[in-house]
């Protein structure tokens, strides 16, 4: 029975995965979108709640950091991050409100604001978009199952059409580490290899 639980896992997570295969020239559009605005000297604003949020994290961690080469620090920003924030917004406005009223203080056209929702229709990650389209940023957005709204909102968005949320994310840590490693491709001074983690 355990084996048999194990063994899905391992299928399903095959799966989720595979769909990356069919998303390569999207893969390249979203890369194109962020490396356009760093080139610029604009930053990537990156927000999710949950699992999401920690993915968030991660990915501002690789492009502030690094990925794999040794290069100039790229402007990137999780909201999920600063509590007294979300709490204060979350207290006096919504908690659907802590993404976007940050994007309305943060963002500035010509920067990009990055999504993640396994559903596709997370309210504070709906209005965040929106508030990020209408002052001019481009957007792209992370998404599971049929996208949801999420996908409406997007100027590029990725589907992993699975149902499991856990699946959902770890396509979408595959599809951002490739996304980071063509950011560095294409950005960084140096292209000696560093270490790993």
């Amino acid at each position: 029975m355990i084996e048999a639980s194990i063994q899905k896992a391992f299928d399903d997570h095959s799966q989720a995965v595979g769909f990356l295969q069919d998303s390569v020239e999207l893969l390249e559009e979203m890369a194109g979108l962020l490396i356009e605005s760093l080139r610029a000297g604009g930053k990537i604003l990156v927000f999710g709640n949950g699992g999401s949020a920690a993915d968030a994290q991660h990915i501002a961690g690789e492009l502030l950091g690094r990925f794999r080469r040794e290069r100039p620090a790229f402007g990137a920003l999780a909201l999920s991050t600063d509590t007294s924030t979300i709490t204060a917004i979350a207290n006096d406005y919504s908690f659907d409100q802590i993404f976007a009223r940050q994007v309305q203080g943060l963002i500035r056209p010509g920067d990009v604001a990055w999504a993640l929702t396994t559903s596709g229709n997370s309210p504070n990650v709906l209005l965040a978009l929106q508030a990020a389209r209408k002052l001019g940023a481009k957007t792209i957005a992370f998404s599971g199952g049929d996208g949801g709204k999420v996908a409406q909102l997007a100027d590029s968005c990725l589907v992993i059409p699975a149902n499991h949320t856990a699946r959902i994310q770890e396509a979408h840590q595959l599809a951002y580490h490739i996304l980071c490693d063509l950011i560095e491709s294409a950005l960084a001074d140096h292209r000696r290899t560093a270490p790993n983690e």
